[in-house]
């Protein structure tokens, strides 16, 4: 699961820290992915805004908050705000998850399970968002929403594939942003798809 990429020019790679069963069951909550999806994509926020962009009651989302940091996604930021009103951010640290550490595993398959559905739903909403916003042509013609479906691939020509992509968005992350850029969201799904309807 990638985390905001940095903005300097000559970025220091983050640590990567691979979650374990215990980590994605802290994470795989439906509130708490939103929570946390807020922090990656706007930046540091306090239980109040959160609340307020969430319709959730300030209590429930700082408990959530609290329980984010306790599995080390989330940290307060010192030196900002009050006793009262506390400031978080995402950890310095990019979160990857490999699925198959639990497909096996019984205890862990119903968080994955929701962690997989609201990630989802959370590409879904990004989407629609964009195609419901007010965008000028140069903005509206460089986006694109598109699929291949013609490939045919075996497991490690997909992994290479990916890693390929990966790669590029990689490239394009460490450039110093324009003073006139946005932040942009690069969705990849690539997976493979069994046959239908032949004879």
């Amino acid at each position: 699961m990638p985390d905001e990429p940095e903005s300097t020019s000559a970025p220091c790679p983050r640590p990567t820290r691979r979650m374990d069963a215990r980590s994605l069951r802290g994470l795989a909550h439906p509130l708490r992915m939103r929570i946390f999806e807020l922090l990656r994509l706007d930046g540091p926020a306090t239980a109040t805004g959160l609340s307020e962009r969430l319709g959730e009651n300030t209590g429930t989302v700082s408990w959530h908050l609290r329980h984010l940091a306790g599995h080390g996604f989330i940290e307060e930021e010192t030196g900002r705000g009050t006793k009262r009103e506390r400031w978080w951010r995402t950890a310095g640290v990019a979160n990857e998850l490999n699925t198959t550490d639990f497909r096996d595993d019984p205890g862990t398959r119903g968080a994955l399970s929701v962690y997989l559905h609201e990630l989802v739903q959370q590409y879904a909403g990004r989407v629609t968002n964009y195609l419901s916003e007010e965008w000028d042509d140069s903005w509206r013609g460089a986006g694109t929403i598109a699929d291949w479906s013609e490939l045919r691939m075996t497991p490690d020509q997909l992994a290479a594939l990916n890693a390929e992509l990966a790669a590029v968005i990689d490239r394009h992350t460490r450039v110093a942003p324009d003073p006139d850029a946005l932040p942009v969201v690069v969705q990849l799904q690539s997976f493979p798809r069994r046959r239908r309807g032949t004879s």
